[in-house]
Order: structure tokens, then sequence, then C-alpha cells
């Protein structure tokens, strides 16, 4: 047996391999048969060019069905995938190639300067991928012989790498193990109550915790299709829903689907569950939203260190600011003098790359995480979030 996540994502894809994995708005449908084979052979690539297991490989790219497949080829191949926001400044870029030392870059053809810092600190090839899917990546994926081997990995094994917004100082790179983020996917996917029906519509960016792994690890082990949007327009989403069941999206997203009048209750008439995080959802939107379908936001809370870490719940009425109970395998509890949120569960991080002493400050002499954020618990168990201990810099 292997822990390796892709191995997990596998064994939940459907049997008809045929059936649509991805399904952008231009371009062909992407079936979960041609995203294995696909990862496959961008794993071959990966591995002939000098990565090997446990090394980094630092992406930064537009979102696209090649971006998705890039990812699951990282996982699957016992690599380190280390998604970087498009909008990095050079300076941003120089300091988390020359902090995560990864083996392989891919960036945008267009990119000057990635290749030049790729060099500077020693990786060993530098690949390229447009937002069409193009470059000298998927040219050589598609002439590889694929890799079809999946690597063992054990629950511990690092996954990812992920740049924190971080709080006083440096960035820190969160390092997520292939345990951390299964544990995660599967309570989200059982709690959320997902079923052979579901279609996502996915609309978030690829590059951090939201639409990588809560959005996408859940759909895979649902093996069902997403509606695949490579950016957020209200009015794409809005004529994308009535074929959509699920949809995820930050708090402004709702904002701006409320602003159309396109917007309306009968465009909702399919749709099971929205959910919205990565920032607080004002009680006005969430009731306006309410007003305008029928339906309540369903709000959850989480972070770069642990995935997330409360949700309220699909058969329970949700109030605004609510962001509902601890997941059933994650302890929670606040800081006896300060409230903040405290926690502990198999989602939670192993640590900063290459920073123990910053670890060891975020962490209690019993194990807990400290999150930063002040909370409080209701009499019925649920959380909300009513302000921050630590300064964040963005």
């Amino acid at each position: 047996m292997t822990a390796n996540l892709y191995a997990l994502f596998r064994s939940r894809f459907p049997r008809d391999a045929e059936k649509p994995a991805l399904i952008p708005r231009q371009g062909s449908a992407v079936s979960y048969g041609e995203l294995d084979a696909l990862s496959a052979q961008i794993a071959a690539v990966l591995l002939s060019d000098g990565a090997a297991p446990g090394d980094r490989v630092a992406v930064q790219v537009e979102k696209s069905p090649m971006a998705v497949a890039l990812y699951l080829a990282c996982v699957r191949a016992g690599l380190v995938y280390l998604p970087m926001n498009t909008a990095y400044r050079d300076d941003e870029l120089d300091y988390f190639i020359g902090d995560a030392e990864p083996s392989v870059i891919v960036g945008d053809p267009a990119s000057k300067i990635l290749p030049q810092i790729g060099e500077k600190y020693g990786a060993k090839a530098y690949l390229t991928l447009d937002a069409r899917g193009q470059g000298s990546l998927e040219q050589a994926a598609r002439a590889a012989a694929p890799r079809t081997a999946i690597h063992r990995n054990d629950a511990g094994d690092l996954a990812a790498i992920l740049y924190s917004s971080g709080t006083t100082g440096k960035p820190k790179g969160v390092m997520l193990s292939h345990g951390n983020l299964a544990s995660n996917a599967l309570t989200l996917h059982r709690l959320w109550q997902f079923g052979p029906d579901d279609v996502l519509l996915h609309a978030l960016p690829i590059y951090h915790v939201h639409g990588l792994f809560v959005a996408m690890n859940t759909t895979f082990l649902n093996g069902t299709p997403m509606l695949f949007h490579d950016k957020f327009v209200a009015e794409d989403v809005i004529s994308d829903l009535p074929r959509a069941r699920v949809f995820m999206g930050v708090p402004t997203y709702y904002v701006r689907l409320l602003a159309s009048p396109a917007f309306t209750r009968d465009v909702c008439a399919n749709m099971r569950l929205f959910i919205s995080g990565s920032a607080p959802l004002l009680g006005e939107t969430f009731d306006s939203f309410t007003e305008r379908t029928g339906m309540q936001i369903l709000e959850r809370y989480g972070m770069t260190e642990a995935g997330m870490i409360t949700s309220s719940l699909p058969d329970k009425p949700r109030r605004a600011g609510i962001v509902g109970w601890p997941l059933p395998d994650v302890t929670l509890r606040l800081g006896s003098e300060s409230g903040e949120i405290e926690i502990k569960g198999p989602n939670v991080f192993g640590g900063y790359w290459r920073k123990p002493d910053k670890t060891a400050a975020d962490f209690t002499a019993d194990g807990f995480f400290k999150t930063g954020d002040i909370g409080q618990i209701g009499d019925d168990g649920a959380v909300a979030i009513v302000g921050r201990a630590k300064d964040m810099i963005i």
C-alpha cells in the first residue's frame, strides 16, 4: 500500500475512463482517462529532466487543464508541488525560488526573469506552459512514454509547499504531506455530502489551498466533472450555474453575482451547495444571497497550514458570521488568555520549510498549532472568527 495522494484519487476515478473530468468554457472536455494518461506523461518529463522524488517543482502558470495535469503529475511521481501566484513580483520570485531550491521550474513562455532566477539557484530545467496549455512542457509530454507507476509515499512525505502570506517577517513555506491533504479531502468530501450527481463549477485560481486542494481534491475523490473556468467572470458563472450542483467562491464572487440582475432563483434551481471562504463573508451579503436565491451560503474556515478547520453543515441551518463546527478529526480550543484558536489534527502541516525555530514558535508544548485567529465558540459548539492575534503582512 502507498499513501500517495494520487493513488487515492485514482482509486476514486470513474470506471468509465471516458467520463469528463474538466469541462473548459472553450475547448474540448478532458476525460478522467486522458487526465490520468497526461499526468503520467508529464511525470516522465519531470523525472527525465532531473527531478527526483522529494525534489521541489516550482510552478507559476495560468490556469488550464494542462496545469491541473502538472499538479497531478508531481503528486503521482512523489515530487513536491510548489504553486506560485501569477502576480508575484520579481523580488518575490527570487525569494521563493532561492528558499525552496526547486529542481524544475515551470513558467509562462513570456517570462524573462523566471529562467534567470532558476539558473541563479541551480534549477536543472525550465519548462514553459501558457494559458492555453501550450509550451515546451506540453510538447515534451505529448512525445513522452508515460510513467504509469505511482511513487510509493508514506503519509508523512511532503506533497506540496505553499508559501503563506506571512505573519511578521518573510513568508514561510508551509509543508503539506500526502496524509495532510488526503485526510482533509476525505473529511470534506464526506461532510459536504458529495454524490454521483454533483458537478463543481470551478472558477477559483489553482495556486492556493481553496481552488487547488479544497475544490479540486474533493471533486477528484468524487470522480465527477468540473465546469472549468480559467477565471471568475460573473456572467460566465451565471450562464453555467444551471449545469452545476456545487460552487465554491470567495466573498467578492458572491457580491459580484448579486450585482447582476441575471443572478436569479431560477438560475440556481439546480444548485445543491454554495460554499464561501478565504475571507470573511459580510452578513448583508449572506442575507441578500438568501433573499435572492432561497439558499444559504455555507461558510467554512481554513488556512494554508491546515486546509479546512471548521465548516457549517449542508443539513443544518446556517447563520451569518458562523464558520461552523470543527471538522470531525480536528481538535479545536481557544487559548485560555488570548482566545486564539489552537488546533490539532491529521490535516495540520508538519512545519515550515527550513525554519525549525519558526515552527516551534507556532506550536504549543502539547502539539497544538496556534492559528493567529481569535475565535468564539457558541453554546452549540459553532465557531466564529472575531479577530486576529498576529499582524499579517500581505
